[in-house]
């Protein structure tokens, strides 16, 4: 089991909204769950770079909502990589509900007008939008084939493998990659090419 303490957020997928899916992971026997309270959900929000803790109040249920988005992200990322229709209510209630404010104004430095982009309010929604588009993009944009679950035996995490050869095999090699090369060490070791027990 990945070693990483029950609240441990953990930020190894290259892309937001896998990160987002992995706030939940490990076996049945050791689950971990960092959306644990409306707090928590909020801290991951800010440890992910999506939100400044500080300037909004935790809204209620934010935990609640956050759970069911990413459960149903898990399923979009599912059936879009297997090529199955699908239905998106909790993510498409994000984009509606939590869209930003887009507005134009004139520029305080004197550099002409800009588009400034600021939070709808202090919703669960709204707070839970950035994440909702970053799963849409993910499924509407990204390249699928190379999103990939880590090949330790006991590690749940996604993560999209950007490397230039594709062939990233571990979440990361810190959590899971040194700690499988050192069992594949080990076990060459113990059991050298040729070498046969018992005889």
């Amino acid at each position: 089991m990945i070693d990483s303490a029950p609240s441990a957020a953990l930020f190894v997928a290259n892309d937001l909204a896998l990160d987002f899916i992995n706030s939940a992971y490990g076996h049945s026997a050791a689950p971990v769950d960092v959306l644990q309270g409306d707090q928590a959900a909020i801290d991951w929000l800010a440890a992910a770079g999506v939100l400044d803790a500080g300037a909004v109040p935790t809204p209620n249920g934010v935990a609640a909502l956050a759970a069911a988005l990413r459960d149903e992200a898990r399923e979009l990322l599912a059936a879009a990589r297997a090529g199955r229709p699908f239905q998106a209510p909790v993510v498409n209630k994000v984009l509606e509900a939590g869209r930003p404010i887009v507005q134009l104004q004139s520029s305080t430095d004197g550099a002409g007008p800009c588009v400034v982009e600021r939070r709808r309010d202090g919703s669960a929604e709204s707070l839970l939008e950035p994440i909702a588009v970053a799963l849409s993009r993910l499924l509407t944009g990204g390249d699928l084939r190379h999103v990939r679950e880590c090949e330790a035996h006991d590690c749940t995490l996604l993560f999209h493998d950007t490397t230039k050869s594709r062939k990233r095999r571990w979440c990361s090699m810190a959590l899971c990659g040194n700690r499988m090369k050192v069992a594949a060490f080990r076990s060459r070791k113990l059991n050298p090419p040729g070498f046969r027990g018992g005889q």
